[in-house]
């Protein structure tokens, strides 16, 4: 298999010195042809990327481009919100749990999702800003504290959130990595990184230019235990213009936590935000508090 220029740690010593030099000061000026091509071409493609002088940069900026395009381009970065319904499964060590649940999943830019369970929709989870809550026929209760940060977390590196802040945010460093096999395909992975040291990569389908995973490292605060999550994407068919994955597999440390297949997606539906407006009725630590509905 052939590699890029420089191996993973050699782009992660790259990505990290890159970071710093954003941290201590102004990078300096780039040679005046750099320049100049910067000056006439300040945003270029649909992303509207910085032109880099960085052989790594361009080729990861090419990539993304090429991705976003394959998705649908204009249609995918215009996606305002979606509706979708499926089925879900959750995973313990590797195997199911059940036999999965109905779902619907309503989703709004930015930070707005509604995620209801079962055929009768009685059970559903709310997520708005930094906001989570549990619905039922109890009442409305706040996410408990882990759920809640094991979600932001997921979504502040989910690909949505990459291409439209990641991107564009002072002191991301973005870099080709190599090829690497992801979801049984040959793809190219793309890595970021922060100026906070935070990371995440995009695995490139080489022949669709889908993507076909993103996975992201995190530590624990307290244990210092790092964790690796992913997300995986199969089967994408067009909804509106939009490439669609139908399959979505969910990963901790190599192995499914979830899996979801959906059946049916619609996008830009103008879901109004009462829909994602919740407020804590009882706590399950007192249950005399619940309030009826």
């Amino acid at each position: 298999m052939k590699k890029f220029a420089f191996t993973f740690s050699a782009a992660l010593l790259l990505l990290s010195a890159a970071a710093a030099q954003t941290a201590s000061g102004p990078a300096p000026a780039p040679p005046a042809p750099v320049a100049n091509a910067v000056a006439q071409n300040s945003a270029f493609g649909l992303l509207k990327l910085p032109l880099s002088s960085e052989p790594s940069t361009q080729k990861a900026q090419q990539l993304l481009e090429q991705m976003v395009q394959a998705l649908g381009g204009e249609a995918y970065l215009n996606m305002q919100d979606m509706e979708q319904t499926g089925r879900t499964y959750s995973f313990y060590h590797g195997e199911s749990t059940g036999t999965g649940v109905l779902y619907r999943r309503l989703w709004k830019w930015p930070g707005k999702e509604r995620m209801e369970l079962t055929k009768q929709r009685d059970w559903y989870i709310i997520y708005n800003g930094e906001n989570g809550y549990d619905v039922t026929f109890r009442g409305t209760a706040a996410l408990e504290d882990a759920a809640l940060a094991d979600y932001l977390r997921r979504r502040e590196h989910s690909l949505a959130v990459v291409l439209r802040i990641w991107l564009h945010s002072p002191g991301v460093v973005t870099l080709f990595v190599g090829e690497a096999l992801a979801e049984r395909r040959q793809t190219e992975q793309v890595s970021l990184l922060t100026a906070q040291n935070d990371s995440v990569s995009i695995y490139i389908d080489s022949d669709s230019h889908l993507p076909r995973r993103v996975s992201f490292i995190w530590r624990d605060d307290k244990t210092r235990d790092r964790t690796e999550e992913a997300e995986g994407y199969d089967n994408y068919r067009p909804v509106q213009g939009v490439l669609t994955p139908l399959s979505i597999t969910r990963y901790r440390d190599g192995d499914i936590v979830n899996q979801r297949f959906i059946t049916d997606t619609k996008y830009n539906q103008n879901l109004p935000d009462s829909l994602f407006a919740a407020a804590v009725t009882w706590d399950p630590k007192h249950p005399a508090s619940a309030k009826r509905k």
